[in-house]
């Protein structure tokens, strides 16, 4: 009885599923080419995989929404009172959210790689480092000295950075 009430919703529905996995291998293959292109540390692709299956999913779980009869005045009360609410919610921890788009932006378009020494300057408190990793939130500089400093990615993108040294990682003993 359930399968013959729902029969189009549900043949709806593995059309959309098929289509969803599909768009999802093609878009991870591109990201790993990309990450590999470009040389980029395989946690970041991950990472930026994760990010669009997330994305992906939630198209999908609203086109579902759709094709089991949900108007759209009823969608848009529900997406906007939960964007209230995420608005109101995600405004105290901006700087969070900033960081993350800025690492996605990063993956695609930063010019420096782990290992590189740069110069960051910034007037306040001018930094000279090998890049040693670069994460969602921040990146992770090697100081001459072997202090590990934590740069926040929204401000990598903001100052001017200068390239001294590609390729530059040292051994710094016992830092590491």
């Amino acid at each position: 009885m359930f399968l013959q009430k729902f029969e189009s919703e549900l043949i709806n529905t593995a059309i959309v599923l098929t289509i969803f996995f599909f768009i999802r291998v093609i878009g991870k293959i591109a990201i790993k080419k990309i990450g590999k292109k470009s040389a980029i540390n395989e946690a970041r692709t991950r990472l930026i995989s994760r990010y669009f299956t997330f994305t992906l999913l939630t198209i999908l779980l609203f086109i579902e929404a759709f094709i089991f009869g949900a108007e759209t005045d009823d969608i848009s009360l529900v997406f906007s009172s939960v964007f209230a609410v995420l608005g109101v919610g995600l405004f105290a921890i901006w700087s969070i959210l900033s960081n993350v788009t800025s690492g996605v932006i990063m993956f695609f378009s930063f010019p420096y790689k782990v290992g590189d020494k740069i110069k960051i300057h910034d007037k306040d408190f001018p930094i000279e480092a090998v890049i040693e990793d670069i994460r969602a939130f921040q990146l992770h500089l090697r100081m001459d000295n072997g202090d590990l400093v934590t740069y926040p990615n929204n401000l990598i993108l903001q100052k001017a950075v200068t390239l001294l040294e590609k390729d530059a990682i040292e051994d710094f003993g016992d830092f590491h």
